[in-house]
């Protein structure tokens, strides 16, 4: 469960929580629920495709993983948003290491991927992630992100922040912050998506 704020340089103010459910590489599914209760939406994600159940206009959405990038301004595939929301660094290309250094108990990592240029900031204790800044590769642009982990808690064997704040800006910004409410990890899932008869298809 997570409570997610949502802000844009438009103005637009989101609150709302969203539960996930996810089966490792093959599915991530989102019940977004309205402020006050409601489920407004529901959400399932493949490595290749995306289903949008809007269930306050009672239609539904087939798109491809494109759709993801839309959304939130960033090359996003299957497995990046998969790693985003367990808290696992992404744009990562651990094979073009650009800087590497160590100062008080922090490691600094510096590297070059296809899509960004970025800045890792690591706690050498127990490697659990603290900031990532990502710099467009292309020169051309000037498109930036953000990554804030914070409150880790152990949990069935795993580091995880249930505090995350992200930025992206380019020609516009918005910024989202996760507050992480209940975490389980290896645990019996289903993933209902039931499509109702009178639903119309957007």
């Amino acid at each position: 469960k997570i409570k997610v704020q949502y802000k844009d340089n438009k103005q637009r103010n989101y609150d709302f929580n969203a539960f996930v459910r996810i089966q490792k590489d093959s599915i991530i599914w989102l019940s977004i629920n309205a402020s006050f209760g409601i489920e407004a939406f529901r959400v399932f994600i493949t490595p290749d495709s995306v289903k949008v159940m809007d269930k306050l206009d009672k239609n539904v959405q087939y798109r491809s993983v494109e759709y993801l990038r839309e959304i939130v301004q960033l090359p996003l595939d299957f497995i990046t948003l998969q790693n985003l929301i367990v808290g696992n660094p992404v744009f990562l290309d651990s094979t073009q290491v650009l800087m590497y250094k160590e100062k008080e108990g922090i490691v600094s990592l510096s590297t070059m991927g296809s899509f960004f240029k970025q800045l890792l900031s690591i706690k050498k204790e127990d490697y659990t992630i603290l900031h990532s800044k990502l710099d467009d590769a292309d020169p051309g642009r000037s498109r930036t992100a953000d990554f804030t982990f914070s409150d880790y808690i152990f949990i069935s064997g795993h580091h995880f922040p249930v505090t995350r704040k992200i930025i992206v800006s380019e020609k516009t910004r918005l910024e989202v912050n996760l507050d992480y409410k209940q975490v389980e990890f290896d645990v019996p899932l289903s993933f209902p998506f039931n499509i109702p008869r009178n639903y119309g298809i957007r």
